[in-house]
């Protein structure tokens, strides 16, 4: 039987939960203090404000990236990898969703999570463009320097924004659905089409129809 979560824990959890649910804009310590059934200065104890518990978490969602988005040790890519890549990037998008959606709000609200940030982007996306190489070297990617700097910035780009392309599209803008993600992902290996080599092109189609999601179900 798992031990109970102790307060840290579980103020962390919950905030986590109303921030996606809500926004990080509308919930406020009061409310994530009333969620939980403790007193504001109980919160206060463990976090002094709300820039804390979002620091937190970004570090939480920081250190989740880092952990996967790099080449695999002594051995070649496959095209196994990709899909991992992928399904890596769709499932911390949407276990922090929050942080998409409201980004410029909260780097603009916190000039040290903004540095934090910085430096993060810029990690991202040199292990971006290693994961690229790695999959020129393996020939599933025909590319040269040029062009896979250029998709890696054009991956960043439709990664960051589209959780706010969705609030500002959708007709439901509040309502967030990993199916509306698992698009922004399809539009990553979308970038990849015209340098697909030939002989790994039916796995790449099968990656492509496990991802798709129909347009009217996004917007």
């Amino acid at each position: 039987m798992a031990a109970p979560l102790k307060t840290r824990e579980r103020i962390i959890q919950a905030s986590l939960e109303l921030f996606n649910a809500q926004g990080e804009r509308s919930v406020t310590t009061n409310h994530i203090a009333a969620h939980l059934g403790i007193s504001p200065g109980n919160l206060y104890y463990h976090f002094r404000n709300k820039q804390a518990i979002i620091a937190e978490l970004f570090g939480q969602y920081e250190r989740h990236v880092d952990s996967f988005l790099r080449l695999p040790p002594d051995r070649a890519m496959t095209i196994d990898d990709k899909t991992f890549y992928l399904e890596a990037l769709l499932a911390a998008m949407w276990h922090y969703r929050f942080l998409h959606r409201d980004l410029e709000h909260l780097l603009d609200s916190d000039a040290e999570l903004a540095e934090r940030y910085r430096l993060f982007a810029q990690r991202c996306l040199q292990g971006a463009q290693g994961i690229y190489q790695g999959f020129v070297a393996a020939g599933i990617l025909l590319m040269n320097p040029a062009q896979i700097e250029a998709l890696t910035l054009n991956a960043w780009i439709i990664m960051t924004s589209w959780v706010r392309f969705l609030c500002t599209t959708s007709g439901k803008p509040g309502e967030l659905s990993e199916a509306m993600l698992r698009r922004g992902i399809y539009q990553v290996l979308a970038l990849e089409g015209g340098y697909i080599a030939p002989q790994v092109r039916e796995a790449v189609d099968a990656l492509y129809r496990k991802l798709h999601v129909p347009l009217e179900q996004v917007i």
